[in-house]
């Protein structure tokens, strides 16, 4: 199976020969800017040093400071790393925020550390990339296993080797340091709001909706409580363990306070599925709120689904795409779909630069028209190019991040 990164630049490569992009400008996309690795020393509490590994890839900046995640994971690398920092700039340019692409990762499994442990890596992390930092240059935020706490450490510890207060270094703080109301449900949010765009398009009703939601994290969970809400109807939801299935709608609200409760999902009354089985199921709308790589070409064929809503990062490879497009299944594509955070992570920073605050429902209001207007743009790319979305998106994102490169001369 291909890298992500060659998922990614094989994303690029389709988009760049549909626009004929710029010779000059499509060899420097192919690479980032710049790629920190680090060796991070932290003493554990047993009194012995454990040396971790870290990363920082930061992409592009052409249309602003690198803007991407940091997680914590065992199965974090290089490849990785540079794959999700390209689809940053590309997720930034497609709903027009003034941000380029980067992220970062240390290999670490979170649940082995105890909270000073966790606490020492964080800051050791900062002390080790903290030159390349700024609210102008390169802007981290929480991701896979890393938290509010996290990045309340990190911001710490870059503040005090700076020596001034920089809010604007990071962004997924909690409210007491700066953080901004809305992001915690921002991604899901997104996600909503761009549903909402494609079942107009479509013309279909949102009340009685039957949805299948593989993941139950904050994103996925907080996706299934709002489409509830909205009354549609959630028949399928997993994690990592497992997953459930019930033709007469599951309480996602219910689920949630089981899991929290007790560490798994209500199998009383539903019917316990695999995660590949809920990919499969027939149903109106699909979100992958997991992992990477979960639709591929060996299951493309037996998704079932009318509507994909991707709110992981690179749940389908490029293969996959090709049979989903072909069976006419309509797939709202993670650049576009889970590109609220991001969103409202940007209204994080204009906050933190103006020392001025927005309410939740201000935050969410904004978003809204950031997100109806990216959907509204990479449609019209859709019927303009005769592709599919993904395609629109990265077409629409890198003839602008092309524009400004442009601009700045470096064609």
């Amino acid at each position: 199976m291909p890298t992500a990164f060659e998922n990614a630049m094989e994303q690029l490569h389709k988009a760049g020969k549909l626009l004929k992009l710029n010779p000059n400008i499509l060899c420097q996309l192919e690479s980032p800017q710049r790629l920190l690795k680090v060796s991070i020393p932290v003493k554990m509490d047993n009194g012995k040093v454990r040396v971790f590994t870290g990363f920082r890839s930061q992409y592009n900046d052409a249309r602003g400071p690198f803007k991407g995640g940091i997680r914590y994971h065992p199965d974090v690398n290089e490849d990785e790393v540079k794959a999700l920092s390209f689809w940053m700039a590309i997720k930034c340019a497609t709903v027009g925020i003034p941000l380029g692409g980067g992220k970062g990762g240390i290999i670490v499994n979170p649940k082995e550390l105890s909270t000073g442990e966790l606490e020492r890596l964080s800051r050791g992390y900062i002390d080790q990339i903290y030159k390349y930092l700024g609210a102008t240059q390169d802007v981290p935020a929480p991701d896979v296993y890393t938290t509010p706490q996290i990045m309340s450490w990190m911001l710490d510890e870059f503040e005090k080797l700076v020596g001034h207060n920089e809010p604007g270094v990071i962004t997924g703080k909690p409210l007491s340091l700066g953080g901004s109301a809305g992001r915690g449900i921002a991604t899901a949010q997104g996600g909503v709001y761009v549903l909402e765009k494609t079942l107009q398009k479509m013309g279909k009703n949102i009340r009685g909706t039957k949805v299948a939601i593989q993941g139950f994290g904050n994103a996925g969970a907080t996706m299934a409580k709002l489409l509830h809400q909205l009354g549609m109807k959630i028949v399928a939801i997993s994690d990592s363990k497992t997953g459930i299935y019930n033709a007469r709608g599951i309480n996602p609200l219910q689920a949630e306070e089981r899991k929290n409760k007790y560490g798994t999902l209500p199998m009383k009354g539903n019917k316990k599925i695999t995660n590949a089985e809920l990919l499969e199921l027939n149903v109106d709308v699909l979100v992958p709120a997991a992992l990477e790589n979960q639709i591929t070409a060996e299951n493309a064929a037996k998704i079932n689904a009318k509507i994909i809503i991707e709110l992981a990062n690179g749940p389908t490879t490029p293969e996959a795409d090709l049979i989903l497009f072909k069976k006419g299944i309509v797939l709202v594509p993670d650049v576009l779909a889970n590109a609220g955070g991001v969103t409202v992570s940007y209204f994080e920073q204009v906050q933190n630069a103006a020392n001025y605050y927005w309410t939740e429902r201000e935050a969410l209001e904004k978003l809204k028209l950031i997100m109806d207007s990216a959907f509204e743009s990479v449609w019209e790319t859709k019927v303009k190019f005769k592709t599919d979305l993904r395609t629109a998106a990265f077409v629409l994102a890198i003839k602008r991040i092309g524009e400004a490169m442009v601009g700045r001369g470096d064609a």
